[in-house]
């Protein structure tokens, strides 16, 4: 099975593009609540997108599924509405999935599974140590639909340097057990096209597979449409970048059919040992 991959927009356009080049979910990103103070001084996105931007992307696009990205568990302000509030918007514009960043108790994901209601699908977005300590009870709460570890966050919250220290110190295979063990599905990070980043693509990717991770955010970086304009161009970046991931994910998908071929072997042959002796 593919990764399902999504990418950040407010676009109809884009988001047009990016679903004709195999992209499984746009992500309407309305995040901004204490998102700038904690990730100052990183060249990180901000997109401050609207529950009208859901509606129009919603309209604009037939076969991929929308992700409103919401704000952390709060209260009205003057400054904003409730999550009560905010929540019930972006389901009624349309929202498939409903996304919540940035949690830290096991009441925040009850109150917002609560606030969704069954009305579209949960996606909480691990990104605290906090979130990280008290997995075991949250992957206990019905209505739990799929989880995803933010690692820019995470990352921040450990003291680490680098985002993917996240995947070499074991934090991300460790959650990925528990994950599924839950048979709840995940995903992580962040990936650009093939042969870029500090961290070169293939590699997270190739992680994907080995720790059975079923979803992944293409980075800004992947095609950063604030700095291109035609929209030729954009497409083909969409197009090329997306089929050369899905060529490498067909790699992988050879290597674990390869081992679960020898799974199954190592089973028939133990029943055949076992019946002869």
């Amino acid at each position: 099975m593919s990764l399902k991959l999504m990418y950040i927009t407010n676009r109809p356009e884009i988001a047009q593009i990016a679903e004709s080049a195999g992209v499984n979910r746009i992500l309407v990103d309305m995040e901004y609540i204490g998102k700038a103070e904690r990730q100052k001084g990183m060249d990180t996105v901000q997109s401050h997108h609207t529950a009208e931007d859901v509606k129009k992307i919603k309209k604009s696009i037939f076969m991929a599924d929308v992700v409103a990205r919401v704000n952390p568990i709060h209260e009205a302000t003057i400054n904003y509405v409730s999550s009560e509030e905010e929540i019930n918007e972006v389901i009624k514009a349309g929202a498939d999935i409903v996304m919540l960043p940035y949690f830290k108790t096991v009441e925040e994901v009850y109150t917002f599974i609560n606030l969704v209601n069954g009305r579209a699908k949960t996606l909480p977005l691990v990104e605290t140590p906090e979130a990280v300590n008290v997995i075991d009870e949250i992957l206990k709460i019905p209505g739990l639909d799929e989880v995803f570890i933010g690692l820019n966050d995470l990352s921040l919250g450990y003291g680490k340097k680098f985002m993917f220290e996240l995947l070499s110190d074991g934090t991300v295979e460790r959650l990925s057990i528990k994950f599924k063990q839950h048979s709840i599905p995940y995903g992580f990070g962040g990936i650009a096209s093939l042969g870029r980043g500090l961290l070169p693509s293939e590699y997270v990717i190739r992680e994907h597979y080995r720790i059975g991770s079923t979803c992944a955010i293409l980075s800004r970086s992947f095609c950063n449409v604030n700095e291109i304009s035609h929209m030729g161009e954009i497409s083909s970046i969409f197009m090329n970048g997306i089929r050369e991931i899905r060529e490498l994910e067909a790699e992988c998908q050879e290597y674990r059919n390869y081992f679960a071929e020898n799974l199954q072997s190592i089973v028939e042959r133990v029943k055949l040992i076992c019946r002869t002796i």
